[in-house]
């Protein structure tokens, strides 16, 4: 995210001594990314956020994947699932390798817990419902069609106020916005198609006066650890940086259109190590008077794209609905089904919407995805 927020009390310069009103001083976080060397924020706690009281093993089940052997197109109906739980105990792996890890998620009750994924960044898209994503830095409230990025080691919660289906995009690194969409000072470019002021930062309220115990599960790949912490995690009085939780609306996405076919990459929302993110919002057609409205026959000759179904009429496939995922997989061409381009002739504008990511790498199939097949 470029730009910078402030939000609650700061001192006037940062590594200085900032005392509470008891003549106590605050505890100073800098929460940042690689090293020190890219972005961070600084945050300014009541108590320590260091007060650990023990240690615990905690045994998270971690997902198996199968390869695509033989590579082939794969198609889940992923809206039958019955699993159901909180943001963390409903997910259920769908696609991943070492880069990325797609699962869904049926969120129908609160965490009674805190959650921190210090393995790299999440990208929680809210198909439906409506609830909020409460972490140190403040409250982003979310409803459907949301995108919520969390950079890696933020402490969250999520609360759902409406039974609310998610996407879970689990990255190994860091998701940004492209380059591409960006000018040389990381402002957003006049030709990308969102705004700064389009994307949410977290709304930071008074913080949690507390002590106690609370529990916080840290995921880092296939480690974890349940962590009980003294003091409240979100006790944060202010904070001022480039690094924190944000929420982007898919609605809010301005697609590009032409005389001819856009391809996928104009329709890039974020992207991340080996991984390429991309919304089909609804958007009128394209003008040329032969214009074929629908995607073209191609081959994904060096990446697996993924495509989630969220509403609408999906004119190019049969058998498609709500919750569909399909897996286009590298070096098999696919395209319309038959029919599908005649159909579509004559047709001035879609009003579906669909998600997808490109993975640079072959995904595997976890196991659990065999009962939506």
């Amino acid at each position: 995210m470029p730009s910078y927020v402030r939000a609650g009390l700061v001192p006037p310069r940062r590594h200085t001594q900032f005392r509470r009103p008891d003549g106590g001083l605050y505890a100073e976080e800098l929460f940042s990314t690689k090293g020190f060397e890219s972005a961070y924020s600084l945050l300014y706690h009541l108590r320590p956020p260091t007060a650990t009281l023990d240690v615990r093993v905690w045994n998270r089940p971690q997902p198996k994947f199968e390869p695509n052997q033989p590579p082939r197109n794969r198609h889940w109906l992923t809206g039958r699932s019955n699993a159901r739980g909180d943001a963390v105990d409903a997910r259920v792996p769908i696609l991943g390798n070492d880069d990325l890890v797609l699962s869904i998620a049926d969120v129908d009750r609160p965490m009674e817990y805190f959650y921190r994924n210090a393995g790299g960044d999440e990208l929680l898209f809210v198909a439906s419902g409506e609830g909020a994503l409460e972490t140190s830095l403040g409250t982003l409230t979310y409803r459907a069609h949301d995108y919520l990025v969390i950079p890696t080691g933020t402490t969250y919660r999520l609360r759902p106020s409406a039974a609310t289906r998610m996407v879970v995009h689990e990255s190994r690194g860091h998701i940004t916005i492209p380059k591409k969409f960006r000018n040389e000072f990381g402002q957003c470019a006049e030709h990308a198609p969102y705004y700064e002021r389009d994307f949410r930062a977290p709304v930071l309220g008074a913080p949690a006066d507390a002590t106690g115990e609370y529990e916080i599960r840290i995921a880092n790949g296939a480690r974890s650890a349940t962590y009980v912490v003294e003091n409240h995690p979100f006790d944060v009085v202010g904070w001022d940086g480039y690094c924190y939780p944000y929420a982007f609306n898919a609605d809010d996405y301005a697609p590009v259109t032409g005389k001819l076919h856009q391809p996928p990459p104009l329709h890039a929302t974020f992207e991340a190590p080996g991984a390429a993110f991309c919304a089909f919002v609804p958007r009128l057609f394209d003008y040329d008077p032969l214009a074929v409205p629908i995607p073209y026959n191609h081959s994904s000759v060096d990446c697996d794209e993924i495509l989630y179904y969220v509403s609408g009429n999906f004119m190019s496939r049969r058998g498609v609905e709500q919750g569909s995922i399909t897996l286009h997989a590298a070096g098999a061409p696919h395209g319309p089904q038959p029919g599908a381009v005649e159909a579509s002739l004559g047709k001035t504008a879609t009003d579906e919407l669909a998600i997808m990511v490109d993975t640079f790498h072959p995904v595997g199939v976890a196991r659990e995805a065999a009962a939506f097949e």
